[in-house]
């Protein structure tokens, strides 16, 4: 049997946070978890755009728990607002879905001085989650998806230009980034189990989806190429989104396990578990990029008695 939305387990009684819902993947998932019952904050940059989507999702699941919060990823600043804000309001966090992000944009820069895909793709998840982890570590059952993508095979972490500054390539930074947020989910389900917690860490990538992603961030003379793609060769976002509903649901799911589709080349199709790239399995390279994350970033994890708080 192929899993669909439909096998997901009633969510009922579990609050879930996830990044970019206003459009896309985002959208789906946080629909889809609604519908199963899980209160769901829509983390957006652009709380209008939100507010939409959060009407469509009651209209489409009368009675669905959705509320709105604003989130910039890449803005150290509004992190901290954010974590802060949710952390004040006493709420509980069962669920971290990391699925913001920019793909292919020209080289640019975020207010803290990052190159933009590793500071909203990567840096920013990264200080999102550390600054979460206190409330994900009061639950027996929480879990951190982080969506990655197959652009990952192929790519490196260059820490000798991190940024971009003496070279960059728009599709090589996105890589970067993506296997940036596969290496950080595989090493904080590792220090997780070294602590002890029971909150797990997976990742997911949802194959050659359609979405708005493709347009938002390349450029003109190469969006018609992606338009016929799109056309031709992608899922939709509903399918796109089914490994990263399974990562967030299934029962019994292991941390440290990737899910992506069933299809050639993991292009398309249902969710399975697939295998990370060597490099993305290098835990020399995962420390390397966890520590400097945290120098970056001023976020330091606190996993429970020796290890040091978030500032």
């Amino acid at each position: 049997m192929k899993w669909t939305a439909a096998d997901i387990p009633s969510q009922e009684g579990r609050t879930a946070v996830v990044t970019g819902a206003n459009s896309g993947l985002g959208k789906v998932v946080a629909q889809e978890l609604a519908r199963a019952g899980a209160l769901v904050v829509l983390a957006c940059r652009d709380t209008g755009k939100g507010e939409r989507v959060a009407a469509q999702i009651r209209a489409a699941a009368p009675g669905a728990g959705v509320e709105v919060a604003e989130l910039d990823l890449a803005a150290l600043d509004s992190v901290r607002a954010f974590a802060e804000g949710f952390a004040g309001g006493r709420r509980r966090l069962d669920l971290l879905v990391n699925n913001a992000g920019v793909m292919a944009v020209p080289h640019r820069r975020t207010g803290d001085g990052f190159e933009l895909q590793l500071g909203t793709n990567h840096l920013g998840h990264f200080a999102l989650t550390g600054r979460l982890l206190p409330l994900l570590r009061e639950r027996e059952d929480a879990r951190v998806v982080t969506v990655s993508s197959g652009v990952h095979h192929g790519a490196s972490i260059d820490f000798d230009d991190l940024q971009g500054e003496r070279h960059y390539s728009r599709w090589g930074a996105y890589g970067q980034s993506k296997l940036a947020n596969l290496l950080f989910a595989l090493e904080l389900d590792r220090r997780l189990r070294s602590a002890g917690l029971p909150v797990i860490s997976v990742a997911a990538h949802p194959g050659y989806a359609a979405t708005n992603l493709q347009f938002s961030g390349p450029p003109a003379s190469e969006r018609l190429f992606m338009r016929v793609g799109n056309l031709l060769f992608a899922q939709s976002a509903e399918m796109g989104a089914l490994p990263i509903l399974f990562a967030a649901t299934a029962p019994g799911l292991a941390g440290g396990a990737f899910v992506g589709p069933d299809g050639l080349f993991e292009g398309r199709g249902h969710p399975r578990l697939v295998t990370p790239s060597a490099t993305a399995r290098d835990q020399s390279t995962a420390a390397r990029l966890w520590e400097l994350s945290e120098r970056l970033t001023g976020v330091a994890y606190d996993f429970g008695p020796g290890s040091q708080s978030s500032v």
